[in-house]
């Protein structure tokens, strides 16, 4: 039986709305707003569900570095 199919890669993983409030220690709210004014990584609504792809958040942090390189 070939199980690869079935195993998740990294980029088919996802966060919850309290997961992502978890990592960036902020509200649950917060991301609610952000989505209401388009702001923040990008998300899938998947049956009134919201959930959030790694690699979207990962590319948004990196969109939020800020100070000298």
């Amino acid at each position: 039986m070939d199980t690869s199919r079935c195993q998740p890669s990294k980029r088919s993983e996802r966060l919850g709305q309290n997961d992502l409030a978890r990592r960036w220690n902020i509200s649950p709210r917060t991301l609610e707003r952000w989505r209401w004014l388009r702001h923040g990584p990008r998300y899938l609504k998947i049956g009134g569900r919201v959930v959030y792809r790694l690699e979207d958040i990962e590319a948004f942090e990196v969109k939020q570095l800020r100070g000298a390189e």
